[in-house]
């Protein structure tokens, strides 16, 4: 059975107007349900992160200042969301969310995370909507516990994984792959282990092009032993802030793809949402069901 990993908590109450769809969490849970791709028990809730695990990633100084609620004013301002307790309990929750998928992966194959994919997200800092890097801190954990080997994190959201690079920066275990939008935010890239920059206005068959070109000579030449696919959804032509013109097809089969080759190479795979910020609800939620839509028929 498919397990993804929610919680109420996920969607998180923000000020009238705020940018950031943070209802699409809890729609997505609902329309999963809706339509019948999943039932009650394909959802398991997590609990909040031992703070020794995120203390793996991260400063001891930003955690304190994220669990006092001390964190400088022009972080905040770069984070983009109002600092509350709850604010905090929801990144704690969503990043043991992506540990246990990676343990329930180890025995099924794949686990998905209905939230995550925090990958501006920093040792030191948050900034981009990203407070703690769930997939950083989820990818020490498995290798700190032996759980794996070597660790190949696929960054598809439009955005470049920059935290994520930086965390990593100097760890030969885990391989860090962004393919980005070249002319969007961040302004500064940092260096990931391999980073693809798209040209804006690209399409499906380009895009698709290239994924192919380049995950599966990734995998043969790093040989991972655990996969973490970031699948932002702001890749799509209808995205606000994406630049790029993926259909929603183009988005669906890229998702396959990931999953096919996860497969090919009997990869254990965890998937986080990553970004999606179309005008229309209901594009960014159809685009990310159909992340789990296809792990349900792929590997069940």
């Amino acid at each position: 059975m498919l397990k993804i990993a929610y919680n109420p908590i996920y969607r998180h109450p923000l000020p009238e107007g705020h940018r950031f769809p943070m209802s699409k969490y809890e729609l997505i849970h609902d329309q999963l349900l809706y339509e019948g791709t999943c039932q009650p028990a394909n959802f398991f809730s997590p609990q909040a992160v031992e703070d020794r695990w995120v203390l793996a990633v991260h400063t001891a100084d930003y955690v304190r200042q994220l669990k006092s609620l001390s964190i400088p004013a022009v972080m905040v301002r770069r984070i983009g969301f109002p600092l509350s307790e709850s604010l905090i309990r929801r990144e704690w929750i969503i990043t043991q969310g992506t540990i246990d998928c990676s343990l329930i992966a180890l025995k099924d194959g794949v686990a998905l995370n209905g939230a995550g994919g925090t990958h501006h997200a920093f040792p030191d800092r948050g900034e981009g909507f990203c407070l703690l890097n769930d997939v950083a801190v989820a990818a020490r954990y498995l290798l700190d516990r032996k759980l794996a080997e070597k660790v190949l994190i696929i960054d598809l959201d439009v955005h470049q994984g920059n935290g994520t690079a930086v965390i990593f920066q100097h760890e030969p275990r885990v391989f860090t792959f962004s393919m980005h939008g070249r002319d969007n935010y961040p302004l500064h890239k940092e260096k990931s282990d391999l980073d693809v920059e798209l040209p804006t206005g690209m399409t499906d068959a380009v895009y698709l092009h290239q994924l192919s070109e380049t995950l599966p000579r990734l995998i043969k030449e790093q040989k991972p032993d655990f996969l973490f696919y970031i699948s932002g959804v702001d890749i799509l032509e209808s995205d606000r802030l994406g630049k790029l013109n993926i259909t929603r097809e183009g988005c669906k089969r890229r998702d396959e793809f990931v999953f096919e080759q996860a497969q090919k190479h009997g990869l254990p795979i965890v998937v986080s949402m990553g970004g999606g910020y179309s005008p229309r609800m209901a594009d960014i939620v159809e685009a990310h069901c159909n992340t789990f839509r296809l792990a349900e028929k792929l590997y069940f």
